[in-house]
């Protein structure tokens, strides 16, 4: 399955909650497929949020990250990431956890690993 076509637009979906996430995380769906398996949101985490109760994620896909607005901060590595930094993780990368003082808002694309 593939994504939709969809021409500039200004975004409208609502933001909600992702399933097992954090206090303050909320998401707004751009674009996926019919399963969910490629994916294109927006995230924001509100000032304040903190995944450590969550410990360090690792996931089966494909995930890109671009960070639009804000900064957080990777309490494993000890670095804070901005504006304008970008991560690509392969399936089974561990990241985070994070947290994030002030907020921040990123754009998130996710798919398979094509290798699978």
């Amino acid at each position: 399955m593939s994504k939709p076509e969809l021409e500039f637009h200004a975004p409208s979906g609502p933001w909600e909650k992702p399933p097992g996430s954090a206090p303050g995380i909320r998401e707004r769906t751009l674009a996926a497929d019919a399963d969910g398996a490629h994916r294109t949101a927006l995230v924001r985490w509100a000032p304040g949020t903190d995944t450590s109760a969550s410990g360090v994620a690792v996931h089966e896909h494909w995930e890109e990250v671009y960070v639009l607005d804000g900064d957080l901060h990777d309490l494993t590595l000890g670095e804070t990431f901005a504006k304008d930094t970008y991560a690509c993780r392969p399936p089974g990368m561990p990241h985070g956890p994070w947290t994030s003082d002030a907020g921040v808002t990123m754009l998130v694309v996710t798919y398979p690993d094509p290798a699978v």
